[in-house]
C-alpha cells in the first residue's frame, strides 16, 4: 500500500465488499453443509473468514472504516460467544495496529509542518511507526532536550477519507447487520460522523491532553503524557511505556485485570470532575498499564492516550445522572420517573409506568448496588439480550425512551467503558468511585468530613 487510499470509488468498492463478501461466504457455507460438513464447523469457519476480511478491509482503509471497527471492538462483549469469538482477535488488532504509512509520506508531512530542518528538533527519530490508528500513526523519538517522545503524524487526506468512509458505511448499515448481529449500527456511525472535525484538529487535542496532563501530574493512579509540541497534522507528546490494555485483556493476571478495571472506572468518573472534559474514546488501544510509580514501586498505574475526542462538561458529569441513579437504588420510582421526564428521557407525548421504568433500570445498574462487582462477558450479553429481544418487556419499554443530545456521548462512553470492563473480567468497586466523583450520587446523609476526620486520626 503506497498511501492512504483516498479515491472515493476505490474506498467505496472495498467497503461494498464487506456485505457482498458475507453473502458469498454464506453461499459457500450452504454448499459445505450440502456435502455433509457439520453446521458448527461450517459456522465457525464462516465467522472466521468474515472476521479476517473485516480486519483486512477496515485496517487497510484506516480513516472512518477503521474508526468504525475500533468502536465495534469495545462492544463485542455484548455478542453471543459463538459470534464474538471469531471477531475478538480480528477486531482487537484494530486497537493496536494497521498497515503503516510509507516513510516518504511521513517525512513529507514533517517537512511541511515542522520545516525543512525538522530532524534538528530530534536527537533520534524512528522511521518505523510504533503504532497506527484511524487517522494517524505514531513514531518514537527523542526530543532535542532529551525527552522520549511520541510523534503523531496525521495521514494526508485523512479528513476527506474519514467522512467518505462513514457516509458509505451509513449507506451500508442495513447490509452490515449480518456482520455484527444484534447491533444497531447506524446510530453508532452517525455519532462518529459528528466527531470528525474535532478529532482531525490536533490543536484541540493538544489542549485537552495538556489539561489532563497538568491535572493528573502528581496523581498516584493515572498518567497522562504532557504535550511537547503541536502543529497542523503533527502532535508531539511525552512517551510512556506500559502494557497495552488489549494485552491485559488477552493475557493479564487477575491482579492486573482488577487494577486496570478499577482505574478505568476511576478515570471515567474523575476526569470530568477534575478537568471539565470527558475522554470519549475508551477503546483498549488508548490505555496502558504501567508498573508502579516512576521508581517502580507501588501499585499499577493507568496510562491514558489519545484525547482527540472529548466531551466538554464544564461542571463535570450532569448532576441528574447521579441523582437519578441514587434514587433508583433507593427505590423511589416516582422521583426517578419525574427526573427522566424533566431531562427529556421520556418525551411529553409518552406516558410510562414508573415501576416499569424501575424494572428496566435496576438490572443495568446492578454494578452500583453492591460494594464490588465482577464484570463479565456473560453479564453484558444478558443485558444486551434483555433489551434487544422484541418479546421482552424491557425491549418494548426501551423503544419508548429518548436519549437527549446532551447525553448521547456520555451514554456511548459509559457503555464502551463497561464493555472494556467486561472484556477485562475485572472486579471493581464501582460504587466507591461513584460516591466520590459523580455529582448527586452520594447519599444525602453521607458526611465526607467524618471520613476525613477518621483518616486524620489514623
Amino acid at each position: 500500500m503506497s498511501d492512504l487510499p483516498r479515491k472515493a470509488v476505490t474506498r467505496t468498492a472495498k467497503l461494498a465488499a464487506l456485505p457482498l463478501g458475507f453473502a458469498g461466504r454464506a453461499t459457500w457455507g450452504l454448499g459445505k453443509r450440502i456435502v455433509g460438513e457439520s453446521a458448527e464447523i461450517v459456522g465457525r469457519e464462516l465467522q472466521q473468514r468474515t472476521a479476517e476480511q473485516m480486519f483486512k478491509v477496515l485496517g487497510e482503509l484506516k480513516g472512518g472504516a477503521m474508526k468504525f471497527g475500533q468502536a465495534l471492538s469495545v462492544f463485542e462483549s455484548a455478542l453471543p460467544e459463538e459470534i464474538a469469538g471469531p471477531y475478538r482477535a480480528a477486531l482487537t488488532k484494530l486497537q493496536e495496529a494497521a498497515p503503516p504509512m510509507p516513510t516518504r509520506t511521513v517525512h513529507a508531512v514533517l517537512t511541511e509542518r515542522l520545516g525543512e530542518d525538522w530532524r534538528e528538533l530530534f536527537l533520534e527519530f524512528e522511521d518505523k511507526p510504533a503504532a497506527a490508528a484511524s487517522i494517524g500513526q505514531v513514531h518514537r523519538g527523542v526530543w532535542h532536550d532529551g525527552r522520549e517522545v511520541a510523534v503523531k503524524v496525521q495521514y494526508p487526506g485523512a479528513g476527506e477519507a474519514l467522512l467518505s468512509d462513514l457516509n458509505q458505511l451509513s449507506r451500508f448499515a442495513r447490509l452490515l447487520g449480518p456482520l455484527i448481529p444484534g447491533m444497531d449500527i447506524k446510530p453508532l456511525i452517525s455519532e462518529l460522523k459528528d466527531r470528525v472535525s474535532e478529532e482531525l484538529d490536533y490543536g484541540l487535542e493538544a489542549q485537552a491532553q495538556q489539561a489532563h496532563a497538568e491535572e493528573f501530574a502528581d496523581d498516584p493512579d493515572v498518567v497522562v503524557p504532557a504535550v511537547v509540541h503541536q502543529s497542523d497534522e503533527v502532535l508531539i507528546t511525552e512517551w510512556i511505556d506500559g502494557v497495552p490494555l488489549s494485552e491485559v485483556i488477552s493475557d493479564g493476571t487477575e491482579e492486573q485485570r482488577d487494577r486496570a478495571g478499577q482505574l478505568l472506572a476511576r478515570f471515567l468518573f474523575s476526569g470530568p470532575a477534575r478537568t471539565g472534559l470527558l475522554h470519549a474514546d475508551p477503546h483498549p488501544g488508548n490505555f496502558r498499564l504501567l508498573p508502579g510509580d516512576p521508581d517502580g514501586h507501588g501499585d499499577w498505574r493507568l496510562g491514558v492516550l489519545d484525547f482527540g475526542t472529548v466531551d466538554r462538561l464544564p461542571g463535570g458529569l450532569p448532576t441528574p445522572i447521579g441523582e437519578s441513579l441514587r434514587m433508583t437504588l433507593d427505590g423511589d420510582a416516582d422521583a426517578v420517573y419525574e427526573m427522566l421526564c424533566g431531562e427529556g428521557f421520556v418525551k411529553e407525548t409518552i406516558a410510562l409506568e414508573p415501576e416499569a421504568v424501575m424494572d428496566y433500570l435496576l438490572p443495568i445498574i446492578e454494578p452500583a448496588q453492591v460494594e464490588e462487582f465482577t464484570f463479565t462477558r456473560g453479564w453484558m450479553r444478558s443485558q444486551a439480550a434483555r433489551v434487544a429481544d422484541p418479546r421482552s418487556p424491557a425491549y418494548q419499554l426501551g423503544k419508548q425512551l429518548n436519549l437527549p443530545p446532551a447525553y448521547l456521548l456520555i451514554h456511548r462512553v459509559t457503555l464502551s467503558t463497561i464493555g472494556v470492563l467486561c472484556q477485562l473480567g475485572a472486579t471493581v468497586r464501582l460504587r466507591e468511585e461513584l460516591e466520590e466523583w459523580l455529582p448527586g450520587f452520594a447519599p444525602a446523609d453521607y458526611d465526607y468530613t467524618d471520613e476525613e476526620d477518621s483518616a486524620a486520626e489514623a
